[in-house]
């Protein structure tokens, strides 16, 4: 996995996270509070990655942390079929790394939802959640009531109309309208850009966080599950912006030779 974490473009290589306290810089910058510093979070999700639902409680912490300060957006990115178990043992042995060992929950995952006959063909609930912004749900509550059916209750969301049923009771969308639009050639391409989107960041994990500044630095997360290394980083670059933005208020821009 690499999480490049640093302005400068520094990558760590290595595994998930197990930083408990932020480290932040010594700054004399005041970040001011509710001020949109051209801050920009997009978070890549493949709706039935059990990291993806371990992580979704960060995601929503940070949205409710910097809201005003920094601009929110999820986007799918599919897992390819050899990306998902191949049996469902394997899929419990995962859960109990991913929600014993390393998350230390006080409840497992439910693998009901995997299908050996699929074999690793899960887009369905995928298009459904992207479909349902259509519908005005760009928020999360529709992509997580998909992944709650599947993870938390075993519910078979590998098949579009099971996933379009469980969107649309969640959204009260016509379940119709839903399901043509999850098959529409539009939701398909936006979701296959996205995906190249998240691939052409040379990353191969999900969750994946890519954040970006109005001074260009970018910062970009792959498989990590914890808060405090994004804070820590969101931080130092609105810490950065404004200081950018400071310079520019007292010494104008730069000049032109």
């Amino acid at each position: 996995m690499e999480s490049c974490i640093f302005p400068s473009g520094l990558c760590l290589r290595g595994g998930r996270s197990a930083v408990s306290e932020p480290v932040l810089a010594s700054v004399d910058v005041v970040v001011v509070a509710g001020e949109n510093c051209g801050m920009k979070i997009t978070y890549y999700v493949e709706v039935l990655s059990s990291w993806c639902h371990w992580v979704e409680p960060v995601w929503a912490e940070l949205k409710t942390r910097y809201a005003g300060r920094a601009e929110f957006d999820w986007k799918i990115a599919l897992m390819n079929p050899g990306d998902f178990p191949a049996s469902q043992a394997q899929c419990e042995w995962f859960y109990r790394r991913s929600g014993g060992t390393v998350m230390h929950s006080p409840y497992r995952l439910n693998s009901g939802w995997f299908e050996a006959e699929r074999k690793g063909n899960y887009e369905a609930p995928n298009i459904v959640a992207e479909a349902a912004k259509d519908f005005g749900f760009t928020g999360d509550e529709i992509r997580l009531a998909i992944a709650e059916a599947a993870l938390r209750e075993g519910v078979k969301v590998g098949d579009l109309a099971t996933a379009v049923k469980v969107a649309a009771k969640a959204g009260k969308i016509n379940p119709k309208k839903l399901h043509a639009a999850a098959e529409s050639k539009a939701v398909k391409d936006r979701v296959a850009a996205s995906t190249a989107e998240f691939l052409a960041h040379q990353i191969n994990q999900r969750p994946a966080f890519v954040l970006t500044d109005a001074i260009g630095d970018k910062a970009v997360f792959s498989g990590l599950v914890r808060l405090e290394p994004m804070v820590a980083t969101i931080e130092a670059m609105l810490s950065d912006t404004a200081a950018y933005a400071a310079h520019k208020s007292h010494h104008g821009v730069p000049p032109k030779e």
